[in-house]
């Protein structure tokens, strides 16, 4: 892995957030959990790398053949350990890379001048890390890991050579990075336009739909290692608003959030609050199996 760079600017915002937001301590706790297991999809966790969540992520795009996923087995063969809390990618860094995340969650997020954080988006496995701006000559975004984690790194060469050798690999790879900007500008449009209950009831339906295209979770129920400053930072809210949301769904009976297990006690109800329509996420069809 390359050396992570920090300017003098950053390093003073990023100790500013730790020291001014109240409940840092409880923050760092709650990602280093031991209840934390490592993800579907990383080595090591009862799953071969032909069927790991990033296989298993393009294969509701396109039907991968055995090169393909032996091609996607060899951009995933040197994973590493990221202990929760760790920076993989600094904004403003020229030496940065691409990253494959194989185990575990992470996030992208920016600080302003003052030190506030916002979070852009979270990423769980299956998920690249800054594959759009690698192409940058530098990242306009940080990327650092919730919890523990195992990444597999990527440089542009290599991509190159994928798209050359595997070109439907390549394109299975520009519906991921198509896909993860839809959410990034839903999230826009939750920021702007939604209110504070809409806003975490859209967030939550959409967390279970990803999670459960690459097995981890169901339509009503998945693990979520997030705590309240992780969702306000994303969110736009404050921790204790984002307790009272989730205070208020919980008496309505739509969802429960308890020992990082969400549960959508009403599928139906937390759609129509949230005005939910998740066409954006282009989950499994069969329109875009391209032939070989």
């Amino acid at each position: 892995m390359p050396p992570i760079i920090m300017h003098a600017p950053k390093r003073r915002a990023l100790r500013n957030i730790r020291e001014r937001r109240p409940g840092a301590e409880r923050d760092k706790s709650i990602r280093r959990s031991p209840d934390y297991r490592p993800a579907l999809g990383a080595p090591g966790v009862g799953m071969a790398h032909s069927e790991s969540a990033l296989a298993g992520k393009l294969s509701s795009f396109i039907r991968l053949s055995p090169e393909e996923l032996d091609c996607l087995s060899g951009i995933q063969s040197k994973p590493s350990n990221i202990a929760a809390g760790t920076d993989l990618v600094h904004e403003g860094q020229t030496d940065h890379r691409a990253y494959i995340l194989q185990g575990g969650w992470a996030y992208s997020y920016k600080i302003l001048p003052e030190g506030a954080r916002q979070i852009i988006t979270f990423s769980v496995p299956g998920d690249f890390l800054g594959m759009r701006s690698i192409l940058l000559r530098t990242s306009d975004l940080s990327f650092a890991a919730v919890t523990d984690i195992v990444v597999s790194s990527i440089a542009l060469p290599r991509i190159s050579r994928v798209f050359k050798a595997h070109p439907r690999v390549g394109v299975a790879l520009l519906w991921a990075v198509a896909r993860d900007e839809a959410i990034a500008i839903e999230h826009l449009v939750g920021l702007g336009r939604r209110n504070s209950v809409e806003r975490v009831a859209h967030f939550f339906l959409e967390l279970g739909e990803r999670l459960q295209l690459i097995g981890l979770g169901t339509e009503t129920t998945f693990e979520c290692p997030l705590n309240q400053y992780f969702m306000g930072d994303a969110l736009g809210l404050t921790p204790v608003h984002v307790n009272r949301v989730l205070r208020r769904l919980r008496e309505q009976g739509l969802l429960t959030v308890r020992d990082q297990r969400v549960v959508i006690e009403d599928v139906r109800g937390l759609r129509k609050l949230a005005g939910y329509d998740g066409e954006y996420l282009d989950q499994p069809s069969d329109r875009f199996n391209l032939a070989t």
